[in-house]
């Protein structure tokens, strides 16, 4: 009897040690996930102190001041014109692992987000305010845009800051693109543009304020269209 009784109890505890060890693994994943979510969803918190001057330092010197596109290096090539619709355009986001935050996520549904229909290559550049000129701390959108155009550098279309998160996978983290574009409004009328980001959770489109009001660190990089090289049509000057 008592073999027996030894022999149950033990097939009890072995039972209980393998509950546990389940509960334990998917009490685990569960976490996981959560911090995988909360992790994507705290780069626009990211996004938030960077804009509040906390940022990353820019990859160039910004006491460099250019006064023509001609001096502005070049910076990326990317090609646009690659996804039949935007179903494609997202199973491409989601099968890289690139996170779209809710804002992003609404812009690229909306009418004005367009893709191209013809396959090309468009050259980019990346320059801040300051090196356009602006001193102090912020400058406003609506006057960096001003800026740029006055040097000849072009807003981009929406559809870039997507291809480029597709095909910038090496962005370093810390570094927050904003790109150059005319913003789209929300459904709630909000106007928005486009961050191609790295802030630490994963590569990711965050979509932030596009008020051409809106004051923005002289030390935030922005991303325009190369003047001179193919692009697509959409690639237009902006109206300040």
């Amino acid at each position: 009897m008592s073999a027996t009784y030894e022999s149950r109890r033990m097939r009890r505890a072995a039972a209980f040690a393998q509950r546990s060890a389940t509960l334990l693994v998917c009490g685990a994943l569960v976490i996981a996930c959560a911090n995988a979510a909360e992790a994507q969803c705290s780069a626009q918190d990211v996004l938030r102190n960077h804009l509040a001057l906390k940022g990353a330092p820019p990859a160039r010197d910004t006491r460099t001041s250019f006064s023509s596109a001609a001096e502005v290096p070049f910076w990326k090539r990317i090609t646009v014109g690659t996804f039949r619709d935007l179903a494609a355009l997202r199973g491409a986001m989601s099968a890289l692992g690139c996170g779209v935050g809710s804002s992003a996520d609404e812009i690229i549904g909306r009418p004005a987000f367009t893709l191209s229909g013809k396959k090309a290559e468009v050259e980019l550049v990346a320059v801040s305010p300051a090196e356009l000129g602006f001193e102090g701390k912020t400058a406003a959108l609506r006057d960096v845009y001003a800026r740029a155009q006055l040097l000849g550098l072009l807003l981009a279309p929406a559809e870039i800051a997507a291809q480029l998160r597709l095909q910038y996978l090496d962005q370093p983290i810390g570094e927050f693109l904003i790109l150059a574009m005319e913003p789209i409004r929300t459904w709630a009328g909000e106007p928005v543009i486009l961050t191609v980001a790295n802030g630490g959770a994963g590569l990711i489109l965050i979509g932030q304020d596009g008020q051409d009001g809106l004051d923005l660190p002289v030390r935030s990089r922005f991303v325009f269209v190369r003047p001179g090289t193919p692009g697509p049509p959409q690639a237009a000057a902006f109206a300040p």
